[in-house]
């Protein structure tokens, strides 16, 4: 990827909205470290289709200076968070995880999802994964998979578009009103497939029929071939859903309606025993 051109238009407008952590709302705030929300947003822009880039690439991406992004690059990389083989495109190193490594190691609910997921994938012989809600995507912390069913490497630490998956589907749907009007107003809906939803009229359809049977299925929203069905988990303590989980398939081998009948009892069933541990 040797020019910022090779970036798709509808790609590229995606990863600009990492930029968002130090838009205009922040000026002014004396507390507020913009030099560092730099560094966050220039390690954010590295994404599984994108894992090298040179510094126009990335400036393109967040919307930062390139005299600025260079400085970030410099910095990370003297701490040992990137590195630059030919002297032009850069790479993350294995220290960035344990950024993330943190959270993950720390948090109740990503060490008991594992657990859950391990057990629920060998049970279904499918992938599954649990995801929460990071600003207008989903953000996976648990995921066990037995099978290639996306082009793109999932894996804790992921995150997708919320409007086009069934975890995001979930989780949008437990929004109240202001929240959910909140996030109609920022994000943009990108045709990704010919089924993926394209206005806030869909969506809106989509989450109310969600709210009401209690799950959501994804039929190829996201990629063709895959078709997924999620639940909400619920916070036994705070009583809010706190997170979703679903199981992915291929779409030629397994229908909706076997979703719904094969999969959704013991989908339900486990994160409803997660839940009891949260």
């Amino acid at each position: 990827m040797d020019d910022v051109s090779e970036f798709g238009g509808g790609e590229l407008r995606r990863l600009q909205e990492i930029g968002d952590l130090s838009n205009d709302r922040y000026k002014g705030d004396p507390n507020f470290m913009a030099s560092l929300a730099r560094g966050l947003e220039v390690l954010q822009a590295f994404q599984p289709q994108y894992s090298q880039m040179s510094v126009s690439e990335i400036s393109q991406i967040t919307g930062i200076p390139r005299a600025a992004v260079r400085r970030c690059l410099y910095t990370l990389r003297a701490l040992g968070f990137v590195h630059c083989p030919d002297g032009r495109h850069y790479r993350l190193l294995p220290r960035v995880l344990t950024i993330g490594h943190a959270y993950l190691s720390s948090s109740e609910l990503a060490k008991a999802a594992q657990n859950s997921l391990d057990y629920l994938s060998k049970l279904l012989n499918e992938s599954c994964s649990v995801a929460t809600l990071d600003g207008d995507n989903i953000l996976y912390i648990a995921r066990a998979s037995v099978k290639r069913i996306m082009t793109i490497d999932l894996g804790r630490g992921s995150r997708l578009p919320a409007y086009a998956t069934s975890m995001g589907l979930v989780l949008l749907s437990a929004l109240d009103e202001e929240q959910l009007e909140d996030y109609l107003s920022r994000v943009r809906f990108e045709p990704l497939t010919e089924h993926t939803v394209t206005s806030a009229e869909q969506l809106r359809e989509q989450l109310a029929k969600v709210r009401r049977q209690g799950y959501a299925i994804n039929d190829q929203q996201l990629e063709i071939g895959l078709r997924s069905i999620a639940v909400p988990m619920h916070s036994r303590k705070g009583g809010g859903v706190v997170a979703a989980m679903n199981v992915g398939v291929n779409a030629s081998q397994i229908s909706s309606a076997e979703l719904r009948e094969r999969v959704l009892p013991q989908l339900q069933r486990a994160a409803m025993e997660l839940a009891l541990l949260l």
